[in-house]
């Protein structure tokens, strides 16, 4: 979710494209397991998400949409941070809670730079303000140009407590300052 990143790069004379970050191979997205309805968790803000696979352990803070009704992300001067969409549902609720991270910032690989070398079967790890800390496991892993982001399937419903991670990928275009496709990690509630 770099954004504004290019544009900074090109405003301040440097006109490089930063390294792409991984992509994750075609087809790893696999259908999400049932889980039981029953093992979800009242509603609680999440403050640290852990990725032991990609070497992550990062805090949460909370983001919404803007006007334009595009989500907002974690302020750019902080790639380190992570933003949980805090108009849908917690981790370990009901639903699908989703959390976004830069992928890269002006001065090099930002928090999600490796999240699409996550694999199925990989842990996530997100503490909430309740002191719970919620695991889930990665179902799979998906690339998705922009324009056709699959809003369902992230910020959709459900009996089941699931986790989405989000984050920019694919090609970056120096014109429009922005990477062309979205790298999604799909993630269910273990116990």
């Amino acid at each position: 979710m770099a954004g504004a990143t290019g544009l900074a790069l090109l405003a301040a004379g440097v006109g490089l494209e930063p390294a792409p970050p991984p992509r994750p191979p075609a087809a790893t997205v696999a259908p999400e397991p049932s889980a039981p309805a029953g093992d979800t968790l009242p509603r609680s803000a999440p403050v640290r998400v852990t990725i032991p696979a990609i070497h992550v352990s990062a805090d949460v803070v909370p983001v919404a949409g803007d006007a334009d009704g595009r989500l907002e992300v974690p302020p750019l001067d902080r790639p380190e941070v992570t933003g949980w969409y805090r108009p849908g549902v917690s981790p370990g609720e009901a639903g699908n809670a989703v959390i976004v991270g830069h992928v890269d910032s002006l001065s090099g690989p930002a928090v999600f730079f490796n999240l699409g070398r996550l694999r199925v079967g990989d842990t996530i790890r997100v503490d909430r303000v309740d002191s719970t800390t919620v695991a889930f496991r990665v179902d799979g892993v998906g690339s998705y140009p922009k324009e056709r982001f699959p809003t369902e399937r992230v910020y959709g419903g459900g009996a089941a407590s699931r986790l989405r991670l989000v984050t920019c990928g694919g090609r970056f275009d120096v014109r429009r300052g922005d990477y062309l496709d979205n790298v999604v990690v799909f993630a269910t509630r273990v116990p």
